[in-house]
């Protein structure tokens, strides 16, 4: 997070722990008003880096999961990074930026994705650069998103994964109530003045919350080669192509789709007390050994938690799977559905 951007946000009421946005004075008000009205969110828990090039199309098509070469100009997608077995390294919301192409992940994977990736470009002609200091990106939700925008003299996407430029950026529609807009540093304060005149500030962990509601799990350095894409239901959201070349993990991707080997599936779990990302859950049935890992956390309305996590589909019918360790804290389970 830009040192700038930090201090602007501090000095409207935002209360940062560890660098990150906790809330902006009432979590527990700020989640109502994420279920109830418009708000925006600093969405400083992302990164950012731009892929830019005469080959940055063909080596990005080449390295993720999704299918690049038919990312259209004003659109966007959901992709991801795999190991050598199948396993998610990162995800990505991906976009196009004219004839480049910008990549939001998880901020606590950033550095670490960018620099293995160069590792890749070879002799290719590509240019790999940090945005994450240089651009802000701001959620926005809520049944009056579209009328905030306006007010904001900001262009609205109409469909869902559609981008519109701006002066300073671009807007991202992800679903029918939740925008994200990236923004030049120089620029975010006084855009933020102009959207919080319309919506209400809240804290990160109300977007990621929100995030846990639409059913899209964020990899991050906790869950990083976790899961294989369509464990994380990333084949349901377009963040998987099975018609394209080869990418690191195509095999066993594609294999484990063809054979319908994938018995570990995405569910929103609930809980009382505090869920972690990375945290294991087990089953009485089979306390040895973890039945399923939590993918992405966060508190909900009303002083609950909630999560999502990739569990053993047989052990799901039971309602007797517990955090942590066997016999450990109850959890409440609901399938995610698209």
């Amino acid at each position: 997070m830009n040192s700038l951007w930090q201090e602007f946000l501090g000095a409207s009421g935002a209360r940062i722990d560890n660098g990150m946005v906790a809330d902006f004075g009432d979590l527990d008000s700020e989640l109502v008003a994420a279920r109830d009205a418009t708000i925006i969110s600093p969405l400083v828990h992302l990164g950012m880096f731009e892929c830019a090039g005469d080959d940055a199309k063909t080596f990005l098509h080449n390295q993720v999961t999704s299918d690049i070469n038919h990312l259209a100009s004003g659109s966007a997608q959901h992709s991801a990074w795999c190991s050598a077995k199948g396993r998610m390294l990162a995800s990505f919301l991906l976009y196009r930026n004219g004839p480049d192409y910008r990549v939001l992940l998880s901020s606590d994977l950033a550095s670490a994705i960018q620099k293995r990736l160069q590792m890749f470009v070879l002799r290719s002609k590509v240019k790999i650069a940090d945005l994450s200091t240089s651009h802000e990106c701001i959620g926005l939700s809520g049944p009056q998103s579209v009328a905030a925008l306006e007010r904001a003299g900001l262009p609205s996407p109409a469909k869902l994964l559609e981008t519109a430029a701006f002066a300073d950026g671009h807007v991202i529609r992800l679903d029918t109530t939740r925008l994200v807009i990236v923004v030049s540093s120089d620029a975010a304060a006084e855009l933020w003045k102009k959207l919080a005149a319309s919506a209400r500030p809240a804290g990160t962990p109300v977007w990621q919350w929100l995030d846990i509601q639409a059913g899209f799990p964020l990899i991050t350095d906790a869950t990083k080669e976790a899961f294989i894409p369509q464990m994380a239901n990333f084949d349901k959201i377009g963040g998987v192509s099975f018609h394209k070349g080869c990418y690191p993990g195509q095999e066993i991707v594609a294999r484990t789709q063809y054979l319908g080997k994938v018995k570990r599936h995405l569910y929103r779990i609930h809980s009382a007390g505090a869920i972690s990302p990375g945290e294991a859950i087990y089953t009485p049935e089979n306390p040895e050994h973890p039945c399923g890992t939590v993918a992405s956390a966060a508190p909900a309305p009303g002083g609950s938690f909630e999560a999502l996590a990739v569990i053993q589909e047989n052990f799901v019918a039971a309602g007797n799977l517990a955090l942590g360790a066997p016999g450990g804290q109850r959890i409440t389970i609901d399938p995610v559905e698209f």
